[in-house]
């Protein structure tokens, strides 16, 4: 079987940023190019959450985000997944600010995905 997997916006960015100068991005970005050249071995699946943090931002950028994720089938934001992630900040595990790592470990979680960022 398939390992699934769930692609947050952080692997979107690395994918379609121009190469960074700086030593830390530029490893961060190699090795996820290299593992997506062979996503193939995977059930890959996106979210709402994920296309709409990616378009954000300066729309040159934005556009060549989106263009990574077409063709990615999408996992629906469940009221599971809403209530997992607001659980999560109450509970301290994520910050009140940018809770879309929430949304991100809930629609994983529901939809029994592992998560890659």
């Amino acid at each position: 079987m398939t390992a699934r997997v769930y692609i947050e916006t952080s692997i979107i960015s690395y994918l379609s940023a121009r190469p960074s100068r700086d030593i830390v991005v530029a490893a961060h970005q190699a090795l996820t190019r290299r593992w997506w050249r062979g996503r193939s071995s995977y059930s890959v699946f996106i979210s709402q959450v994920v296309i709409e943090k990616a378009a954000l931002g300066d729309p040159t950028v934005g556009a060549r985000r989106l263009r990574v994720l077409r063709g990615i089938p999408r996992l629906a934001l469940t009221a599971e997944a809403t209530e997992l992630a607001g659980e999560l900040v109450r509970r301290g595990a994520l910050p009140e600010k940018g809770t879309g790592g929430g949304f991100y470990i809930g629609i994983a979680a529901g939809h029994q995905t592992r998560q890659l960022f």
